[in-house]
């Protein structure tokens, strides 16, 4: 299951680390809960290789906001504290898995 950062941690753990892949979402969000079983794959395959989680946008505005986030779900790469790619709204698994290898190299 991919790890829910609090702003705290999305600071402390997303911005320090190699590569990151954060989905900024919402629990009352259908294509968000759509997207909730393909993070968690993607959380499973890339254990140990990139940070993988999720970050609720109602408990956490203030990182929202900082990364402009307008629209969910917005999923972004982060590669040494820095956006490497985005993507909006339901994005199918082999794209996202694509970008992330890219991210690794």
């Amino acid at each position: 299951m991919a790890k829910i950062f609090t702003a705290e941690e999305f600071d402390k753990d997303v911005l320090k680390a190699d590569v990151a892949f954060v989905d900024f979402y919402a629990d009352w969000c259908g294509p968000c809960q759509a997207m909730a079983p393909v993070i968690d794959r993607l959380a499973k395959k890339y254990e140990g290789k990139a940070l993988i989680g999720k970050i609720n946008v109602d408990a956490t505005p203030d990182v929202a906001r900082r990364y402009r986030v307008m629209s969910i779900p917005s999923m972004f790469i982060f590669k040494n504290g820095e956006i490497a790619k985005s993507f909006i709204g339901y994005t199918d698994e082999p794209t996202l898995e694509v970008s992330i290898d890219e991210a690794l190299k």
